[in-house]
């Protein structure tokens, strides 16, 4: 089973589902609408709060006139050693300037969430039992250094990492 994790704690009654041909958007529910659905429904309608999945080998470039009508993005993370999400959340919170919900979704492992909240994803749809139990206390792995500047600054504070602070003269 699934649940959406953020870091205020779970979420009840998550109204977004990726739709597949045995799921399919009832009620209140809102489909993450792939990236070649979304553009073709932005490009014939004017409608807003829309959510969409972005998948590894999409371009989310194409995204950048519409973010404004996006609610949520959705990052795929098919596999745990694909790491191309990484990039796209990255981008979209960097460059793009995205500023609504960024999810993500697929093979989510706790000890990628420390990783995936300093590029940027602020919630998570977690299935994984070792993920939900640590998640379900708290208890997420820290990372003390980092080699990289982020999204969001590092536990030791702002600026960059470790390995590029000036040395002091000697």
């Amino acid at each position: 089973m699934t649940k959406i994790w953020r870091e205020t704690g779970f979420v009840e009654n998550d109204a977004w589902i990726i739709e597949s041909e045995e799921v399919k958007a009832t009620g209140d529910q809102k489909p993450l609408l792939p990236l070649d659905e979304l553009l073709a429904k932005v490009q014939e309608s004017n409608d807003v709060g829309l959510g969409v999945l972005i998948k590894p080998a999409d371009d989310v470039r194409k995204l950048e006139p519409y973010l404004d009508r996006l609610a949520i993005i959705a990052v795929a993370f098919p596999a745990f050693n694909d790491g191309r999400a990484f990039s796209h959340a990255s981008l979209l919170r960097d460059r793009l300037d995205y500023k609504s919900e960024l999810r993500a979704v697929g093979d989510v492992l706790i000890d990628q969430v420390p990783l995936m909240l300093r590029v940027g994803i602020d919630s998570f749809a977690v299935a994984n039992e070792t993920a939900l139990k640590r998640l379900s206390e708290n208890r997420l792995p820290g990372i003390q250094h980092h080699y990289q500047p982020a999204v969001r600054d590092a536990d030791s504070g702002k600026g960059y990492s470790w390995r590029r602070q000036a040395k002091p003269a000697a």
